[in-house]
């Protein structure tokens, strides 16, 4: 639901928003995003007892470096509409929106073995001449018996499994007996 919430917000701002002010706003809301993992800043913001006006100048000034008017404001609407914790989805939505413009995405390569870095560089580069876009992957240890590739902001996922493989060669074989 907040992500629902998030891409209205996102909208509005995109309405006048050049490129590069996207870019810096999801650099602001990312970092902002990030104090939502203390449980310190947590307690506070979630605190009914810490007045809307405190609240607000703390993410205030949690985003003063950016000087930008425009932030400072969508910051306040937040907090005067009781819409603070959305700020990490606001972040997640605002880089799914810049990676979408730049047709730049980032993957997982989830394996059980090493994968070979010039194999990963390789398989981003078929991926992004596929999809006509910079597609970049990471590698990741995992118990998955086989390769997956996961590039969640174009919402592909390929998998070889070993054991499906093994079974179809099996079918295979059983048929042509």
């Amino acid at each position: 639901m907040e992500e629902l919430i998030a891409k209205r917000y996102i909208k509005a701002l995109k309405a006048n928003a050049d490129l590069d002010s996207m870019k810096e706003m999801t650099t602001v809301f990312s970092t902002l995003a990030q104090s939502f993992k203390n449980d310190k800043f947590l307690n506070i913001i979630d605190n009914p007892n810490v007045d809307v006006k405190e609240k607000s100048t703390i993410l205030l000034d949690a985003v003063k470096q950016a000087n930008s008017s425009k932030i400072d404001n969508f910051i306040k609407l937040l907090v005067e509409n009781k819409r603070i914790s959305i700020i990490p989805a606001i972040a997640n939505e605002l880089q799914k929106d810049i990676a979408h413009s730049t047709k730049t995405y980032e993957g997982v390569v989830y394996s059980d073995t090493n994968i070979d870095t010039k194999l990963i560089e390789n398989l981003s580069a078929g991926l992004g001449k596929k999809f006509n876009a910079t597609i970049t992957l990471k590698s990741v240890k995992n118990d998955f018996n086989g390769i997956k590739v996961d590039v969640e902001g174009l919402g592909i996922e390929i998998n070889f499994s070993k054991d499906r493989i093994d079974s179809q060669i099996i079918e295979h074989i059983i048929k042509a007996i």
